[in-house]
């Protein structure tokens, strides 16, 4: 599934071919995704978008209209910017050509991602939005404003760093990976986060996403950028997908285990219960 990362550097890649075109033409050749395509977004030929913006895995694409294009990527889905006359591929089920004849394709095999249009106003209210957590590379996220959310919580800390509600964007990978930063086994009670793992966490969790962003995103199967070439941050993984080989920094090998129903790995020397 596109991660932050990876949907922020969706983000980045095509908001220089969008922001202050006119939409010229919207093709739909699929309304059942995961909640059917909205009948509105065929109605905003002749809007410009205004802006490209993201909260926590939604796209949001804002138009003078005052109504948004909100698109979510699903399992599988990408969205590239491409000449509006190439072929379409069998999942291609959106297409918005915008001024100059470039066109935003919406591609997505599993058919688990959305595009809806809302209001722009009140859009943070939105079902899909309004319990989502602070953004990790926001000021919003905060060492007392984690501690302070995990405060009731006894589950393990990666399952609590996954919970959007606490802090959106922090998925499986990353959650690995800033745990192993950070120096904290996963298995650690919520609630037991001293300040000091605390501050480490915060720092750890905004250098790896940081990082990825930067990067393109983690290479995974189905996602490619919005030129259409992979991330490439898989290449400098630590412990994710690396049981029984040896730790990069103690040589000690990676252990695995599942928590949440999602694989986990730690360096059991580092990352000390």
């Amino acid at each position: 599934m596109p991660e932050l990362p990876e949907v922020e550097t969706t983000r980045r890649g095509i908001s220089p071919h969008v922001v202050g075109r006119r939409i010229s033409e919207v093709i739909i050749r699929r309304y059942d995704l995961r909640q059917p395509v909205s009948p509105k977004l065929a109605g905003l030929e002749a809007a410009k978008f205004t802006a490209v913006k993201r909260r926590s895995k939604y796209l949001i694409l804002e138009t003078d209209r005052g109504e948004a294009v909100i698109i979510h990527l699903g399992m599988s889905g990408s969205l590239r910017v491409i000449p509006a006359g190439e072929d379409w591929k069998k999942h291609d089920h959106i297409g918005i050509t915008v001024a100059g004849g470039m066109q935003l394709r919406y591609h997505d095999p599993r058919r688990f991602g959305l595009a809806l249009v809302c209001p722009i106003a009140g859009l943070d209210s939105h079902p899909l939005l309004k319990d989502l957590g602070p953004e990790p590379l926001g000021e919003g996220f905060t060492v007392e404003g984690l501690r302070f959310s995990l405060s009731n919580k006894s589950i393990p800390i990666k399952v609590a760093i996954m919970d959007a509600k606490v802090v959106v964007g922090v998925g499986n990978i990353y959650a690995s990976e800033s745990l192993f930063r950070a120096r904290i086994h996963p298995m650690l009670a919520a609630n037991k986060l001293t300040k000091p793992k605390a501050v480490r966490l915060v720092a750890a969790i905004k250098e790896v996403l940081a990082e990825s962003i930067e990067q393109g995103g983690t290479t995974l199967r189905d996602f490619l950028k919005s030129d259409g070439e992979p991330g490439y941050f898989k290449q400098q993984l630590f412990v994710y997908d690396r049981k029984g080989e040896p730790c990069r920094v103690c040589g000690t090998p990676i252990s695995h285990c599942v928590l949440g129903q999602r694989a986990t790995y730690c360096c059991p020397l580092c990352q000390k219960k």
